[in-house]
């Protein structure tokens, strides 16, 4: 107890120290939300990795699809890395880092308002925004309440919760995005670390990885050797998880706007590289670890679920550890937790003010308000997630509620920024439909899961069903509704053909002799 103890106190110590550090960045409006858009390559590589991954991953999704489909599912943290992560920055960074800037917007909501030239959009956006990110919240809790319940039996799981909202609050309040930053980069370093041991030690109690696979292919099942086969005993499934937490990301408000902060183009090549590499090894790490959670030694009841269900899995095959390890284990989710808590925080505090207060409810504010207001809408939110958190009894699995939320938000916004960023061809029609599509389905999956067939009662086929079908309505919608006017457009995207100067190493000349 006392090991755990002092990881935390040092842990939790570097974090505030870092919040105080970077006050000088958080004076203003850009400081506060973006750090000055002047955020390095690692710094930004490793926010967008630690904000995407978090207690959620490790022990939700994790637990529940290294059950279901065995050490297959290590696919679907390779698909993370690579379309969550490479083919998000390829795609996406570049041109929403140029045009972000050039529409001068600070979050997604208010770039639909700019890019569409539609306030109503701007505040639908952000309302959706705020609405679908407590479940997602409540399912970051809910992940580490089972593991401070099995690393320290003897302690309030509610005052841990409270502690952990607190000092989260105190370093965003006092730093903002810098802040986040810099403790995204310790938090990633500290994941990348714990994963790959707990992976060595839990391989190393059952006899090494030849060993391990050979118990996990003896586990029954109508198809000999399904858990330990390529595609694991149902593709399908295997491939809707792999869509959501993969291409989610493209239109997850927090994700997206690590691409504001960036310096410059050459740091976004090497965030690339960066984020994918970090992925992989966290990612992959998390589901190859909940691939062999069959041969943990949980309990299975009559029904084939394993006994506390599939949010007891991963703190079940840690137990055992030596507690330095399980020490590191709590340090490690509380690092990719309190990431991607302040990141949630921090974009749904901006949103609210910017989006929604900011010449709506009150028509003049200064940058020092708007600062001020964002504080206090951060304090309201980790007042909310904790009070979630400590009613965790009345929440769902985790990887549902992460569903559902991943779901509406990538399903409403994916589709009309992705094509936003490309094509002067969409229409603000397509983007109302997106929206209502998006959300729409989400919210019914949630309140009337009951009336859905039965492959999309799961809100992870739900949400992926979600995603894709957002890619085809924009386009679809927009061949038949009225386009934007081309002279307001087209200035919208001269911020890529602008010409810069470049010395000759850098770019051959085209001129002939």
């Amino acid at each position: 107890m006392a090991v755990k103890i002092i990881m935390l106190v040092l842990f939790f110590g570097s974090m505030i120290g870092v919040g105080f550090y970077c006050r000088k960045h958080a004076t203003d409006v850009s400081g506060f939300v973006l750090g000055g858009r002047s955020v390095g390559p690692w710094l930004t590589a490793f926010a967008y990795g630690t904000s995407y991954f978090s207690a959620v991953i490790f022990v939700g999704y994790a637990g529940q699809f290294g059950w279901k489909f065995g050490v297959a599912s290590t696919w679907i943290g390779l698909g993370n890395a690579f379309i969550g992560s490479l083919m998000a920055w390829v795609i996406l960074g570049r041109r929403t880092r140029l045009q972000t800037q050039h529409l001068g917007t600070a979050t997604m909501p208010e770039y639909f308002g700019k890019r569409y030239m539609s306030p109503a959009l701007k505040v639908v956006a952000s309302l959706i925004v705020f609405i679908f990110l407590i479940p997602y919240t409540a399912s970051l809790y809910n992940g580490l309440s089972r593991l401070f319940e099995m690393a320290f039996p003897g302690v309030s799981y509610t005052v841990c919760v409270v502690i952990m909202a607190l000092l989260t609050g105190v370093y965003v309040i006092a730093g903002g995005y810098m802040a986040t930053a810099i403790n995204d980069f310790i938090q990633g370093i500290i994941m990348i670390g714990g994963i790959i041991a707990v992976i060595a030690a839990v391989l190393s109690g059952h006899g090494g990885f030849m060993a391990a696979l050979t118990k996990l292919a003896s586990v029954p099942h109508e198809v000999p050797g399904a858990y330990a086969s390529f595609f694991g005993p149902d593709p399908f499934s295997l491939l809707c998880v792999i869509v959501l937490t993969s291409l989610g990301t493209w239109g997850l408000p927090q994700m997206v706007q690590k691409f504001y902060a960036i310096k410059s183009e050459k740091h976004i090549a090497k965030g690339t590289i960066i984020s994918t590499v970090f992925a992989v090894i966290v990612a992959g790490g998390c589901y190859f670890l909940g691939g062999f959670g069959r041969i943990s030694g949980i309990l299975v009841g009559a029904d084939g679920m394993p006994a506390g269900g599939y949010d007891a899995i991963i703190p079940k095959m840690i137990e055992n550890l030596p507690d330095v390890l399980i020490g590191i284990v709590i340090v490690l989710v509380l690092s990719a937790s309190m990431s991607t808590l302040s990141s949630l925080v921090l974009t749904s505090s901006s949103t609210l003010t910017l989006d929604l207060i900011k010449g709506h409810i009150v028509k003049n504010m200064d940058e020092k308000k708007q600062v001020l207001v964002m504080r206090i809408f951060i304090v309201v939110f980790v007042v909310v997630s904790a009070y979630i958190a400590i009613n965790k009894d009345k929440l769902g699995y985790i990887a549902d509620m992460m569903g559902i939320s991943w779901g509406a938000l990538a399903g409403a916004f994916l589709a009309p920024f992705l094509f936003g960023l490309y094509s002067k061809k969409i229409s603000k029609a397509s983007v109302w439909a997106c929206f209502i599509f998006g959300s729409g389905i989400m919210l019914l999956n949630m309140i009337a899961r009951g009336a859905f067939p039965a492959v999309l009662q799961s809100p992870i086929n739900c949400g992926a069903v979600a995603m894709v079908a957002g890619l085809i309505i924009v386009p679809v919608v927009s061949l038949f509704t009225k386009k934007l006017p081309a002279e307001e457009v087209d200035p919208m995207f001269s911020c890529y053909e602008s010409k810069v100067l470049v010395s000759a190493k850098e770019a051959l000349g085209d001129t002939e002799e």
